[in-house]
């Protein structure tokens, strides 16, 4: 099993910047598709972006240019610049060994608990 733990969310200003990190522990993580997803209450859960074990990047459109996925070893990481109210979510990383192709929350097998982020 993989476990996944988020950090790095909290309050901003419109404008602003964060950076959000994924931990990943129980198995070769660098063998796994990686991803951000988001969610606001009585939605469902949306993609925000995923790289692949090559480094093969995936953004919802919504995001590009704005938000940045990235990983060393075992960290997940999204940079998240220029942030507006409607970025306003819990975030999620999640970690699957499928094929990477998708950001359908289904296509993911581990989650982790997310780490809230409000721009306000």
């Amino acid at each position: 099993d993989v476990q996944l733990v988020e950090s790095g969310g909290g309050l901003v200003h419109p404008g602003g910047s964060l950076t959000l990190s994924c931990a990943a522990s129980g198995d070769t993580i660098g063998r796994y598709c990686r991803g951000w997803f988001r969610q606001i209450p009585d939605k469902e859960r949306a993609g925000v972006a995923r790289i692949n074990p090559y480094g093969g990047t995936t953004y919802a459109d919504s995001v590009k240019g704005r938000f940045t996925i990235s990983r060393d070893q075992a960290t997940l990481y999204l940079q998240m610049n220029n942030l507006n109210v409607e970025d306003t979510a819990m975030y999620y990383c999640a970690a699957d060994l499928g094929r990477c192709r998708t950001l359908n929350p289904s296509d993911f097998r581990y989650w982790g608990q997310g780490t809230q982020v409000t721009v306000s």
